[in-house]
């Protein structure tokens, strides 16, 4: 059974002067359950986790849990590379009763593959709940292979990869490998309809931000058959998605929601505001796809 399947959003975390904005993260939440998404993914990169206090992130996904009450997953981002520290956020968000723990490869200090079995293998053991491994490359400068997720897909509370490694030769030869061991999240808004063509479960996804009805959409009319069409979103969101990319995610996401009059507020540092050149790009391909500015 699948943690969920379809169109996840990697949702982003409004901010005011206090903090997190508590009363507009609700609005958004209860937006997102209106508008079909199929899973909550909290506290994630788009969430600018990373610029977040401990207290913050428990207090945001605590918040989110208690409010969607079970009526979609609500998964939280729990990794690290302290595997301690990833182990402790992992077993608290466990205890208050999220659905899933989406777990980040390790960055920055990163690690063998076999250390990455040894990282995961730590967490999955710590928590009853199902993991989704967050393969994104670009991001962590570590790459985790396919042999490897074979491997960890043999650990019952291993369920999923979000893969964002762009590399869809790597996502064949990790459906091929672990079967139906190991569900496969497109990580790429550009690429759901080809991960899915190859066995994949849905995205967890930044668009979605914008476009939760279409990209739920898109995910179930492929689940229902319907390729042609869940094709025709997919080609029709490129220039858009491209758009949202030009700059470091969360950066362009949050801004396309804040032209759209959805008051998410600013950007925590060392993220800054889009350039000038750009930001038109942005109004332009929002336009475009027939998106509404305020």
């Amino acid at each position: 059974m699948s943690l969920f399947t379809g169109s996840g959003v990697a949702i982003v975390t409004p901010f005011n002067e206090d903090g997190v904005d508590f009363k507009k993260l609700e609005e958004l939440i209860e937006w997102h359950i209106d508008q079909k998404t199929d899973a909550i993914i909290i506290c994630g990169t788009t969430g600018e986790a990373s610029t977040m206090s401990e207290q913050e992130r428990k207090e945001t996904i605590k918040f989110t849990v208690d409010v969607v009450k079970g009526r979609i997953p609500v998964i939280a981002g729990t990794g690290s590379n302290n595997t301690k520290a990833a182990v402790d956020m992992s077993r608290w968000a466990d205890g208050i009763g999220v659905d899933g723990l989406l777990v980040i490869t390790p960055y920055y200090n990163k690690t063998t593959q076999r250390g990455a079995i040894e990282h995961f293998k730590a967490i999955a053991s710590a928590v009853t709940k199902p993991i989704i491994i967050y393969n994104v490359p670009s991001r962590t400068g570590f790459n985790i292979l396919p042999e490897t997720l074979f491997e960890l897909s043999k650990i019952d509370n291993i369920v999923a990869v979000k893969e964002a490694s762009g590399n869809i030769s790597q996502v064949a030869e990790i459906a091929q490998l672990c079967g139906d061991n190991l569900d496969i999240y497109s990580g790429n808004d550009d690429q759901v309809i080809p991960i899915m063509s190859l066995g994949g479960k849905g995205v967890i996804s930044v668009v979605a931000n914008i476009l939760p009805k279409d990209t739920h959409d898109m995910c179930q009319l492929f689940l229902q058959g319907k390729y042609k069409e869940a094709l025709k979103l997919q080609l029709n969101m490129i220039q858009l998605i491209k758009a949202l990319f030009i700059e470091t995610n969360p950066i362009p996401v949050k801004t396309a929601m804040n032209l759209m009059g959805m008051k998410v507020g600013h950007l925590r540092l060392p993220l800054v505001d889009m350039s000038p050149k750009n930001l038109e790009i942005l109004k332009k391909e929002m336009i475009n796809y027939g998106i509404k500015l305020a």
